[in-house]
């Protein structure tokens, strides 16, 4: 009798120790190998997000730019246009070819090329309507218009416009001439006689081109942005040009 009461008294004994062995195995810690795990898969999760914002938010930039190299492009060859469709020439009987010795014509129109740092850029000189006036002014007439290219600071050029009333003094680069453009990595001009054929280079005061002046003008301009290039192009039909010699 005593046997069994031990047995019956022993026994909640045992089940209480196997109560607590299972209680202590439910609140043990994570292992070292489980802390790893999950910082790797955390930082998996933490790179990839982190990737995809970077790669967005340098989408938005690149997309930024563009848009104001489109828009720099836009305003640039838009006054272009509108110079160019302003030009004013002396058409005959009016005209006569110049004389040797004597100044050349006033309004003339020059197309030549530039070696700016290693470099070939246009410049192009013409008179126009199109004067534009600063500084409050409202003065108005025939001005002489030359398009030159300078080199900026960051290894690329500046394209400017030069816009002078009568009296026309010898042309000089000067530091207060309005930049049309930035970042220009190229930029060339295409004349066009009466035929239709093209022309690198163009004086109306060479009997070369029989004294007469452009029909049409290609521009193609190229900006840099970052490791592209963006290509503008326009072709203007002059309203007025003197014809070559029949």
């Amino acid at each position: 009798m005593l046997k069994k009461l031990q047995k019956i008294y022993m026994l909640p004994a045992a089940c209480s120790r196997h109560r607590v062995f299972a209680t202590r195995w439910g609140d043990r810690g994570f292992t070292l190998l489980e802390i790893m795990i999950a910082i790797f898969i955390f930082a998996i999760i933490a790179t990839t997000i982190f990737t995809s914002y970077s790669t967005l938010l340098s989408g938005s930039e690149t997309s930024d730019q563009g848009t104001a190299s489109y828009e720099m492009a836009k305003n640039c060859l838009n006054r272009m246009i509108v110079d160019l469709e302003s030009i004013h020439l002396t058409l005959p009987p009016g005209y006569s070819p110049p004389v040797l010795g004597e100044p050349p014509e006033i309004y003339r129109f020059i197309g030549e090329i530039s070696d700016i740092q290693g470099v070939s850029f246009p410049r192009l000189r013409f008179t126009s309507l199109a004067h534009l006036s600063f500084g409050g002014k409202t003065e108005k007439g025939i001005a002489e218009i030359v398009y030159y290219v300078q080199a900026s600071g960051d290894g690329n050029y500046v394209l400017k416009r030069a816009d002078n009333l009568y009296p026309y003094e010898t042309f000089e680069e000067k530091a207060g001439d309005p930049v049309l453009c930035t970042d220009v990595k190229s930029l060339t001009f295409k004349y066009y006689d009466q035929d239709g054929t093209d022309y690198d280079l163009w004086d109306s005061d060479d009997e070369d081109f029989e004294y007469s002046t452009p029909k049409a003008i290609d521009i193609n301009l190229e900006l840099a942005e970052s490791s592209n290039s963006l290509w503008f192009k326009t072709m203007v039909t002059l309203p007025v040009y003197r014809k070559k010699k029949e």
